[in-house]
């Protein structure tokens, strides 16, 4: 429809969907940047050995941009001092996961730590990062590897990977996003990453994978008008392998709600609305409190969907604190909430949808994960897989 309830195809008007339009995934440097393709070597993008003679030790060496584990004696610090500032780069080193340092090793002599392995069958958080830990990450930056079930889910454009939406691993070979991302979509045209952190970068400790989409499942009462039941699965052709940064989300019981004040979201979306924001380069983060449905219908009809605006009951809300919220090209990203009872173990309560802007005293509206937990069972079973979400169980 017309009007400022737009459709999920990018329609004008403060009724948003979270699908990110048109544009690549940028990055925060101005120009059309996309999801790096992964793989190289380590050098810096200027040849490899930098600086001048008067930048270290009065001339007496130069320095080279390495990855930061390559340059400690041959061993991974693990006493807290490899953390790796993200606001306090070196200039001479073009990603925030290089040092410039003397004497670089060869990445054959690097004892990278082994991996902890899983902590949990599902929902269990790094909150912490993996094999290092970032500072300076006053603009929410995710640690890398905090949330291990986020996806990117790209579409291939030439040479180049492009950011459609987000996602949550829920099986090792399934995702979870919302359907206004994938529908009308070819499924070999789109890709899952997992394990992925700084999109511009191959110098993760431990890399990302990536998976091709065998196929789409949309829930058969999605309402593309409206967005009601705006649920999909994903079914990759191969299955990621478990990693200390790629593993599952739990799931919630059917119809379960969460009311914590201490929900997370995360995702590459836009850090403001429309045209002042800017696509992430590294994942973010954000958290939230869960809104009750009532509640949010009052404040929503207080905007300009009117005050007989319904809230569907395949929604719930989170948020409506200014400044703080899930933005335009965040759709299809978890929204999770701790499990009660079970330090670090986090349940997903709802799928990034839509809201009213982004940012201000309006909470933003979130898929109703719990609602559809059997529909989800049902394709599991359908796929002939075990799930492994159920936040009772543990390894």
């Amino acid at each position: 429809g017309g009007g400022d309830f737009s459709n999920q195809n990018g329609g004008g008007g403060d009724f948003s969907n979270q699908n990110g339009g048109g544009g690549d995934f940028s990055n925060q440097n101005g120009g059309g940047g996309d999801f790096n393709n992964g793989g190289g070597d380590s050098s810096n993008s200027n040849g490899g050995v930098i600086g001048s003679d008067s930048d270290f030790d009065g001339g007496a060496s130069q320095c080279t941009c390495v990855p930061y584990f390559l340059c400690d004696n041959g061993t991974i610090v693990t006493d807290g001092a490899n953390i790796i500032d993200i606001r306090e780069k070196p200039e001479q080193c073009v990603d925030s996961l290089q040092v410039c340092c003397k004497a670089p090793l060869d990445k054959k002599s690097v004892n990278v730590p082994p991996p902890v392995g899983r902590q949990d069958n599902c929902g269990h958080r790094n909150e912490y990062g993996v094999g290092m830990r970032i500072k300076g990450d006053e603009h929410n930056e995710a640690q890398f590897g905090e949330f291990p079930w986020m996806i990117g889910i790209l579409q291939k454009d030439n040479e180049h990977f492009v950011y459609k939406c987000g996602g949550s691993l829920i099986h090792p070979q399934v995702v979870l996003t919302a359907a206004h991302c994938v529908i009308d979509q070819a499924a070999d045209t789109m890709f899952a990453r997992a394990g992925e952190w700084d999109t511009q970068t191959k110098n993760e400790l431990y890399p990302h994978q990536q998976q091709v989409v065998k196929s789409i499942v949309i829930h058969e009462k999605y309402y593309r008008g409206g967005l009601f039941n705006d649920v999909a699965l994903l079914y990759l052709d191969h299955p990621f392998q478990y990693t200390d940064n790629v593993d599952i989300i739990c799931l919630p019981q059917q119809d379960e709600l969460s009311d914590s004040q201490s929900c997370l979201a995360s995702g590459w979306g836009k850090d403001k609305f429309e045209k002042e924001g800017q696509y992430q380069v590294i994942l973010k983060k954000v958290e939230l409190p869960m809104v009750e449905h009532q509640t949010c219908q009052d404040k929503l009809r207080t905007t300009r969907l009117g005050q007989y605006f319904k809230l569907h009951e395949s929604f719930v809300c989170a948020g409506g604190i200014p400044g703080r919220d899930t933005c335009k090209g965040d759709g299809g990203s978890p929204l999770v909430c701790p499990v009660p009872g079970k330090l670090g173990k986090y349940y997903q309560s709802g799928i990034v949808a839509w809201g009213i802007g982004c940012g201000n005293s309006n909470p933003a509206v979130y898929v109703n994960v719990g609602r559809f937990r059997h529909w989800i069972d049902s394709h599991m079973n359908n796929f002939n897989l075990q799930s492994d979400y159920d936040y009772n169980n543990s390894l």
